[in-house]
């Protein structure tokens, strides 16, 4: 392996196996691919890539893997089970695939559970320890580095302690080099995973690993919990994909063993690239990234209570338990009716708009804000309209590009059941009158391209943008059945990504401020200056 710390501590990836069961999570090999080589580029040291032999799909990654991929930092792993019982490990076609992928390290599962060996291998446990001795021994004489993973280690320790640690030491004493206790159910708690781990440590001396799933919540705390009891192999999965509620979160365990317990295990400058490598997983995997993962999430150090706006402003660390760019994330300021003065100033630094320490300016900025929030409007997501509300109290009046005289949206409904939507927008840009009208699949889309139609010519910018995200929410009415809607729209231009809010007593109503916010914030952000 190269640029590793050394192999005294293991950081073994399951993502392309168990991270793939998770619901709603269906992977290509092309996709297999994308997320090795991202988990390579962070560091782990070996990546489990599926059960080649048991389906086409992960026989053909490890084909491809092994022409196509170059590993700088993890060994590829391949995942099958010990031989059946009654036959020889050499005479198995299942331990044969595992030898053909080409695979360096291999990882067996094996039961440790006295009652799933006789109910689900229908054998006996004396065969069962034989099954793994005589696999074991196998691979490991075919040149092949050899994990063993103890399946439903904890229950059965806790049904046939005796039992569950002869499965332990069978599979060390035939040469595997980690026995990974398997919390496969994910109902152990860490005190409990701490006292079993140092027992069979001390009692059968093989090196331990921890594979933890999440089921009540621990399995990053179960996961540290072993390592603080002697275990020096720990399987997660990149954010916590898996089965059920999924596993061990690759990412706070890694940033935990390196900031928290000082222990290298990963190549030097990975852990600041942690945020971007989780983002772009949850993309390959199509699932959105979690906004409250720790360490990587878009909220993990966004700080919305004035009381804490107002220590950040003296030292981040007040409230903050990293420096965010350690693991490649940034500090955030939400404003909301919570907001502070020193909220206000800390967002409009990060925004880039100086308030030269005028308290006057920035107490508006405040209480417009309140007064918006109450209104319905939320500037915690929607950055640009905040940044637009900041100028237009330090200019003394709002930024303008245009001025609407009217818009309006109509929906058809046809004898054949399909609708038609139009919009036509009357407005002024640059001394001129402009009337546009454009259909749409809907009647924001439709509003959307009639704006931009209009504006287009004389604001070539606006060429670049389009609207790559569209929320809507109904909030709690005031007077009977009423009802404000609030919208947030998300635009981009190919260089980034900003949004923007909108509330009205409709939907459309509030789609067309959000709409009207985003393009005056594009063009501001493409340098265009406002019209007189």
């Amino acid at each position: 392996m190269k640029d590793l710390p050394d192999d005294s501590f293991h950081v073994f990836d399951t993502t392309l196996r168990d991270g793939a069961q998770r619901e709603g999570i269906n992977l290509t090999v092309a996709d297999k691919l994308t997320i090795a080589r991202h988990l390579d580029d962070f560091g782990v040291g070996f990546i489990e890539g599926g059960w080649p032999g048991a389906n086409p799909r992960d026989t053909e990654f490890f084909a491809r893997a092994r022409a196509e991929i170059d590993f700088a930092h993890a060994q590829l792993v391949a995942f099958g089970a010990t031989r059946k019982a009654g036959v020889q490990a050499k005479d198995d076609p299942q331990v044969q695939a595992l030898l053909d992928s080409g695979a360096p390290v291999i990882t067996l599962v094996a039961k440790s559970h006295d009652r799933h060996v006789e109910l689900a291998l229908r054998t006996t446990l004396e065969e069962n320890l034989e099954m793994v001795r005589d696999t074991v021994s196998h691979l490991r004489a075919q040149g092949r580095r050899v994990f063993v993973d103890c399946e439903h280690f904890f229950d059965g320790y806790r049904a046939n302690p005796g039992y569950a640690k002869q499965v332990v030491s069978a599979a060390h004493e035939a040469g595997a080099d980690v026995v990974v206790l398997c919390d496969t159910n994910g109902g152990m708690l860490p005190a409990q995973i701490d006292a079993v781990v140092r027992t069979v440590l001390a009692d059968t001396g093989a090196r331990l690993g921890i594979h933890a799933q999440d089921d009540t919540g621990c399995a990053v705390a179960n996961t540290l919990a072993a390592v603080d009891a002697g275990a020096t192999h720990v399987q997660c999965t990149a954010n916590g994909y898996g089965e059920r509620v999924g596993n061990a979160n690759l990412f706070p365990v890694a940033a935990a063993l390196e900031l928290k317990y000082g222990r290298k295990v990963l190549p030097n400058g990975a852990l600041a690239e942690m945020t971007r490598i989780s983002h772009a997983i949850a993309e390959v995997v199509n699932l959105t990234p979690s906004t409250h993962q720790p360490y990587v999430g878009l909220s993990a150090f966004a700080h919305k209570a004035g009381l804490h706006a107002s220590a950040i402003k003296v030292d981040p660390d007040l409230y903050q338990h990293i420096d965010p760019e350690l693991v490649g994330n940034t500090m955030r300021m939400l404003v909301s009716d919570m907001a502070g003065r020193a909220s206000v100033e800390l967002k409009g630094k990060e925004l880039g708009v100086d308030l030269g320490g005028d308290r006057e300016l920035v107490g508006r900025v405040v209480e417009r804000v309140k007064e918006r929030e109450l209104a319905g409007y939320t500037y915690e997501a929607a950055d640009a309209s905040f940044e637009l509300l900041l100028r237009e109290e330090i200019e003394g009046r709002p930024r303008r590009y245009f001025q609407v005289e009217s818009w309006r949206a109509i929906v058809e409904d046809r004898p054949d059941g399909t609708h038609a939507n139009e919009a036509t927008v009357k407005l002024w840009a640059k001394g001129e009158r402009i009337v546009s009208t454009a259909e749409g699949n809907g009647p924001v889309n439709a509003l959307d391209r009639a704006l931009r139609l209009g504006l287009e010519r004389i604001y070539p910018p606006l060429a670049a943008m389009e609207l790559v995200d569209y929320k809507v929410r109904i909030l709690e009415g005031k007077h009977g059945t009423e009802s404000t809607t609030r919208v947030l729209v998300s635009t981009a231009d190919g260089k980034g990504e900003w949004s923007t809010v909108g509330v009205g007593e409709n939907v459309i109503a509030a789609s067309w401020q959000a709409l009207d916010d985003a393009y005056v914030y594009g063009l501001l952000r493409a340098g265009v200056e406002p019209q007189e």
